[in-house]
């Protein structure tokens, strides 16, 4: 059985790209997403992507990954810092997950600098544009103990 991840995106990431390119960058969610699907299958990993601007779309695609993901990527935009049921909903699988922003929030305004995910999250990584997903997928690979993964 090949590992698989599940890569969420929450609201407004369909609009990367176009969306205040000085903060998100230039990249898509689509090219975002070739970039990750090619970096996991150098891992081995089975990589899917979902995109919702919908809280509940989002949480149940979270209860989907249950009993058939080894773990979640999620970068869930501004729902990070107000939403405790995508916080429930992560911590009721028992998945690992790495919390990925594209923006570093600590230099955001004040009411980003808080996220419900965090404390479930096994990492965050914030500020790397594109690039947070595929050092996400590496730390969600080196945790689980995936051949090929960096150590």
């Amino acid at each position: 059985m090949v590992p698989t991840i599940v890569v969420l995106n929450g609201p407004n990431l369909n609009l990367l790209g176009t969306r205040e390119p000085k903060i998100y960058g230039s990249d898509t969610l689509a090219d975002i997403e070739r970039q990750a699907a090619a970096h996991a299958k150098t891992l081995g990993l089975a990589i899917e992507f979902h995109q919702s601007n919908n809280e509940g779309v989002l949480i149940d695609w979270i209860h989907a990954a249950r009993g058939r993901a080894q773990g979640l990527i999620i970068n869930a935009g501004a729902y990070s810092h107000t939403s405790i049921a995508l916080r429930d909903a992560v911590s009721a699988i028992e998945l690992p997950l790495v919390e990925v922003h594209l923006s570093n929030l600590a230099k955001r305004e004040p009411f980003r600098h808080h996220s419900h995910l965090a404390p479930v999250a096994i990492g965050t990584i914030s500020g790397f544009g594109a690039l947070g997903y595929l050092l996400a997928i590496d730390a969600l690979a080196h945790h689980l103990n995936i051949k090929g993964s960096q150590s």
